[in-house]
């Protein structure tokens, strides 16, 4: 793959992993909000974009990327049902609630993979970092399983003491640094199991943010 390819590719990656969340926060500060009824159409009205553009994702990403990997139609799935809750019942919990259920279930699916001496996230990207061995897949697997756990139980935190503005503003910019953060802390670890410089560059938090 070229280099120009590669950044393209990149491009494409990031704006399908960020740009739904982004769309939803964007949406809710910009739509007005001034009072307790249009606080609530606010948050019903940026559901709706955020359910719009995690599709618009699905969508670029079958397009440009050429797959979709099952983390993001997973998110999908989960930010269309809980986003249809939160507008059919006007309760913001549920979109909220949609975050912890996605964590929870990435680190449910990564620990029972460990039981089983598998390296789930290996199939959840589709071994998307070349040259990894399996130690190294099992080791990421782990380290993600409990980052997941670790996320899940932050933002029932968050939701139970933070209005829906700031715990959206931590969502969005603070979850999300975190993410890349921890991601970027793994690089060492995954170089040490034959994970390629290439791709090192690249490398990106596994889980697309519409957390």
């Amino acid at each position: 793959m070229s280099a120009s390819k590669s950044k393209a590719g990149s491009g494409w990656n990031l704006l399908v992993d960020y740009g739904p969340l982004v769309a939803f926060f964007l949406a809710y500060r910009f739509i007005p909000h001034g009072n307790a009824i249009a606080l609530i159409d606010a948050i019903m009205k940026s559901t709706g974009v955020f359910m719009a553009a995690i599709l618009v994702a699905v969508a670029i990403a079958k397009w440009k990327l050429g797959h979709v990997t099952p983390m993001l139609w997973l998110s999908a799935v989960l930010v269309i049902g809980f986003g249809g809750l939160t507008i059919y019942f006007h309760d913001p919990r549920f979109i909220q609630i949609k975050v912890t259920l996605i964590y929870g279930l990435f680190a449910i699916i990564l620990f029972g993979g460990l039981l089983a001496g598998r390296p789930m996230l290996k199939y959840l990207l589709q071994a998307a970092f070349d040259g990894l061995d399996e130690t190294g897949w099992l080791k990421l697997s782990r380290n993600w399983a409990i980052f997941f756990t670790v996320m899940a139980l932050v933002n029932e935190g968050l939701r139970a003491s933070l209005d829906f503005g700031t715990w959206l503003t931590v969502k969005t910019w603070g979850v999300t640094a975190a993410s890349l953060l921890f991601g970027a802390a793994n690089v060492p670890m995954l170089m040490r199991h034959g994970l390629s410089a290439e791709v090192a560059r690249d490398v990106e938090e596994p889980l697309p943010p519409q957390g």
